[in-house]
């Protein structure tokens, strides 16, 4: 299939089979993740993969008991800093420092840039702009899902507080964001499944300034 192709053929999935994702396509999907532009690259989010059975089955119940977080072969977590400070930026500037071979040095307008941003910005408001760079990534799993012919279910219903204690993710200083199943649909469980995609019409959706 096209790009496009694969977005007609793509849905919010109501049901999977259980059936599990080659590894090869699930890292496709998690490369494609990992290579999502970000606010000054600085990604301040980081994703989580449950393949665990029973990881999943204690989550069900803080997610309404949908369906596909026990079905999927793979749940994503995408889930924010919940602090962003000047030692998260060295982190960052050391890292294209070596990764490019580059005095870190170098970067020091670019690190002053990072850091009037974080230390101008309320706890609130970092979150916030962690948690949108996070939705980014989101869309790259989505798309990349597609082209590989993985099911796919962004889910916002679930209770963060309770996600995060089962993760253990309050200690890593992460927050859940949004939960991405992963896995391949059940089609004769899923009302879903033959629907046609609805949405907006091209003159209504896109205004074109010329």
């Amino acid at each position: 299939m096209s790009f496009l192709e694969s977005l007609q053929w793509r849905y919010a999935t109501k049901r999977m089979n259980g059936e599990q994702i080659p590894s090869e396509k699930l890292n496709n999907i998690l490369d494609a993740v990992q290579l999502a532009p970000s606010s000054f690259g600085l990604t301040p989010y980081n994703v989580i993969v449950v393949q665990d059975p029973a990881v999943k089955a204690k989550l069900a119940p803080h997610c309404y008991n949908q369906p596909q977080i026990n079905e999927s072969s793979a749940l994503l977590i995408f889930a924010h800093w919940t602090t962003i400070n000047a030692e998260n930026v060295a982190d960052y500037m050391n890292e294209i420092a070596e990764t490019r071979g580059i005095p870190v040095e170098a970067l020091a307008d670019f690190s002053n840039v990072i850091n009037g941003k974080v230390s101008n910005s309320s706890v609130e408001d970092l979150q916030v702009w962690a948690s949108r760079q996070a939705y980014i990534a989101l869309g790259f799993g989505l798309a990349a899902s597609a082209v590989e012919g993985v099911d796919s279910t962004p889910m916002e219903g679930f209770n963060p507080a309770a996600v995060d204690e089962i993760l253990g993710l309050p200690a890593r200083g992460l927050r859940s964001t949004i939960l991405l199943p992963l896995g391949y649909r059940e089609a004769d469980k899923d009302w879903l499944v033959n629907m046609k995609k609805v949405r907006r019409t091209h003159e209504n959706f896109i205004t074109e300034v010329k």
